[in-house]
């Protein structure tokens, strides 16, 4: 199997470093970047396997950055996000356009190499984002969905979440459970029961849900 090559998109140097070398001793590739404009340039000319995106950055924020490659259809990789102030809109955001996992910071190593495995394994490219004002009102919408859900009780919360959640990956994946058990990292018992529980029905085609 060859060496797969990661891109670490973080603007602290000691970020940057701390998992340079530990993704060096697991015997990954590394490339660094620590702006945007650094991280198009690898991303042309390297072509990485998958991408480590820090969301605040100075000049570019990483959700911008992954806009920016999702509309372009440049996400031929997964992309995990960190962040050290994560938020629901955050996460919501990220994997609506195109994040394939969201780390927290400080990144637990053990969290880490495990969510690179499953990311690398099972990760299926996103169609490009819609642009213009079509796509601006799908954000609109997300944005008024999270701010309900913000407002709402915490178990009923965490239900309405859990179903936008588990929506958007049944679609990406076409309604494959094994698929989608993978990329979240669950049992695909306890997606079917948890699919069950939220009265989410199993898409029979692309695009049902």
């Amino acid at each position: 199997m060859s060496m797969k090559n990661i891109l670490v998109v973080d603007d602290e140097m000691g970020i940057r470093e701390l998992l340079s070398e530990i993704l060096f001793e697991e015997g990954y590739g590394v490339l660094l970047a620590e702006n945007a404009q650094e991280a198009r340039l690898a991303l042309q000319q390297h072509h990485p396997d998958v991408v480590l995106l820090d969301v605040w950055m100075p000049d570019i924020d990483g959700l911008t950055l992954l806009k920016e490659w999702g509309s372009q259809g440049m996400l031929t990789m997964p992309v995990i996000m960190m962040s050290g102030h994560s938020t629901i809109e955050t996460a919501v955001e990220a994997t609506r356009i195109g994040a394939a996992d969201f780390l927290e910071k400080p990144v637990a190593l053990k969290k880490l190499l495990a969510t690179i495995a499953q990311v690398t394994k099972e990760w299926v490219a996103p169609p490009p984002l819609a642009s213009g004002k079509e796509g601006a009102e799908v954000s609109q919408q997300e944005y008024e969905t999270i701010e309900t859900i913000l407002n709402m009780p915490l178990r009923e919360a965490r239900d309405r979440f859990d179903t936008i959640y588990l929506k958007h990956h049944l679609k990406i994946l076409e309604g494959n459970i094994a698929a989608v058990a993978d990329q979240i990292g669950i049992e695909r018992t306890h997606l079917y029961r948890k699919l069950k529980q939220l009265g989410i029905k199993l898409p029979r085609k692309a695009g049902d849900l």
